[in-house]
């Protein structure tokens, strides 16, 4: 008998090790699966993972696939390129202080017309592929994001930026609503504030704030490196898990554009989210590689006073190879 006729060798037999392979990774899965029934995950989308065509579909399939394990995942976007290249082809010219947009009433009409009209349409589309999931929102519906004027500090000074708002206020009802029917909410940093003026919100600070409204069981940066760096750039070792007193001490040694999506994630477990993750966007499928595998990856920030922090463990090829094969969603290979 040949040894495809056994089963244990030739086409059939790799057949059989790619589907006791994919097996494998589903059982890993299993205790995840059940701790995060039912649990809500705030993500925050932006860097690469927003701007590669292969990531966006990555990341649409990663949270499609949450939805049908039965998790209600939230999606909070900002659109910093996006708006960089409409303003430009506006000749509209960008200016910053401090660190932060200076956003005069014209610009501003460019950020909402850019997060509102472009950028969460192409997100819920995304979605939409694999059916009616996804319903997309600004900030300023339902007053769900209200927010006051913030000032950037210069020398001791305040100065005004313009329409850059803080958010003060976060009102979830319809959020909610919507993951009681069994929808994707996908939500614009743009917020409004108690006279009506539209503001531009710092996206990582507005998915923390509603994360801690919705009580979400985990709030999900992702960005454009692995992690948090224990001692950047003299190392490129990551901390795989860390504290909240511990983030506040090392919170100040951190390179600026680190600095919102660590104080968001201590935000977000200050106000009673039991975990906020940073991840690496331009690894495909890292939601579900954070959520589902055993090793996890990019850096976990838990509640607590300072202690010992766990340095990282990489994430092995194989795992990686497994899950990629596992999620197949609208009969095709993501």
């Amino acid at each position: 008998m040949s040894a495809e006729g056994t089963g244990t060798g030739g086409a059939n037999g790799m057949r059989v090790d790619g589907a006791l392979s994919k097996a494998t990774t589903l059982i890993e899965a299993l205790p995840w699966l059940a701790r995060f029934q039912g649990a809500t995950v705030v993500i925050k989308y932006g860097g690469n993972a927003m701007t590669e065509e292969h990531l966006r579909e990555k990341f649409a399939d990663d949270v499609v696939f949450l939805r049908y394990a039965g998790l209600k995942p939230v999606i909070v976007h900002g659109g910093g390129p996006q708006i960089n290249a409409q303003l430009d082809r506006l000749g509209i010219e960008s200016t910053f202080t401090a660190g932060l947009r200076v956003t005069t009433p014209e610009a501003m009409q460019v950020v909402r017309m850019v997060l509102v009209g472009q950028v969460n349409r192409d997100v819920v589309g995304l979605i939409n592929r694999h059916g009616p999931l996804a319903i997309g929102m600004s900030g300023e519906d339902a007053h769900l994001f209200t927010a006051e004027r913030k000032h950037a500090v210069v020398d001791g000074a305040k100065v005004d930026i313009g329409q850059v708002g803080e958010i003060v206020r976060v009102e979830a009802g319809a959020v909610q609503a919507l993951l009681d029917d069994g929808r994707i909410p996908v939500i614009s940093s743009v917020a409004r504030g108690e006279d009506g003026t539209v503001y531009n919100v710092n996206a990582d600070t507005a998915a923390a704030a509603l994360a801690v409204a919705l009580r979400a069981s985990k709030l999900i940066v992702l960005t454009d490196v692995e992690g948090l760096y224990r001692n950047w750039p003299e190392s490129d070792e990551v901390i795989s898990r860390l504290t909240a007193g511990e983030l506040e001490e090392l919170l100040p040694n951190l390179s600026s554009g680190m600095v919102p999506k660590m104080e968001a994630c201590l935000s977000a477990v200050q106000g009673g989210v039991p975990q906020a993750h940073v991840l690496d966007g331009r690894v495909p499928h890292a939601v579900l590689l954070e959520i589902f595998t055993d090793e996890g990856i990019g850096t976990m920030v838990l509640p607590g006073a300072a202690s010992e922090a766990a340095p990282a463990v990489a994430v092995p090829d194989l795992v990686k190879r497994r899950l990629t094969a596992t999620i197949r969603l609208n009969g095709s290979d993501t």
